[in-house]
This record gives C-alpha cells, structure tokens and sequence, in this order.
C-alpha cells in the first residue's frame, strides 16, 4: 500500500493494526465490490486468527469516513466499493458481477417531487446478464 494512502487512513482516525492494513490493501484498486465475507476470506488466509467483526467493523469506520461506499442492491449481502467518487454500476442478476460506470447523466427529478429535498447526488444502477452468464446460457 502506497504511503499516501496509508495517511489518508490516519487522517481519519482509523487506528492502523496489521490486520486492518491488510484489509486496506485487499481493498485499494479493487474492483469487484467485494462483501465483507469475501473480504474475511481472502485476508485470513494472511492473519488466521482475525476475527469477521474486525473486519465487518473496519467497512463501517471506512463508511462512516466516506472511504467506501456500501452498496445494497443485494438483499442477502452487502458488498463494498472502494471507490467512494460519484459513479454509477452495472449489474448481472445472474452473478451479481459489478461493473463502474463512469459516465454522468443528467437527471432532474420532476418539481413536484423535488420541492422538499436539495439535490446533492444520485446514483443509478443498471440491471442486465453479463457476457459470461449470457454465454453460459446460450442466449
């Protein structure tokens, strides 16, 4: 893990343990949006003792300090994207794959709708079957 990105980490209070090291290094430039399981899983092989609540608390300090972005479209599994800038994803209802979409849209929610809330963000997911779940089932 790059210097730099350790400060970042520091700059927020986050008390740096081996085990949360390792966590933050599975996590910078991943692009899977793991859940906190498959992250236990691949740390643990390193640290075998590590608890799941250190890991599953080291998600919520990150997303309580807007490091990581929780995201729920799974009803059974949160997943985390370590990515915390605005982006939007792509989903396969087959696999559940997850892939960034970096482009904006410009949304505007109808008046009606809108008089009470300021507008600070959006965040759009898009729904489809993956080429390799597509494959799979000759589609």
């Amino acid at each position: 893990m790059r210097i730099d990105g350790i400060e970042k980490y520091k700059e927020v209070g986050l008390k740096l343990t081996p085990q949360r090291l390792a966590i933050l290094k599975f996590l910078e430039g991943n692009k899977e949006h793991p859940s906190a399981d498959e992250i236990y899983k691949a740390v643990s092989k390193k640290f075998p003792t590590m608890s799941f609540a250190t890991v599953y608390n080291t998600l919520e300090s990150l997303r309580r300090h807007g490091q990581v972005v929780e995201l729920n479209f799974d009803p059974y599994k949160k997943r985390f994207d370590p990515n915390p800038k605005p982006h939007h994803h792509v989903i396969c209802v087959r696999c559940q794959k997850i892939l960034d979409i970096q482009n904006e849209f410009s949304l505007k929610p109808p008046q009606i709708e809108s008089e009470e809330f300021e507008i600070i963000g959006n965040h759009i997911e898009f729904y489809g079957i993956c080429s390799k779940c597509k494959n799979e089932s000759g589609a």
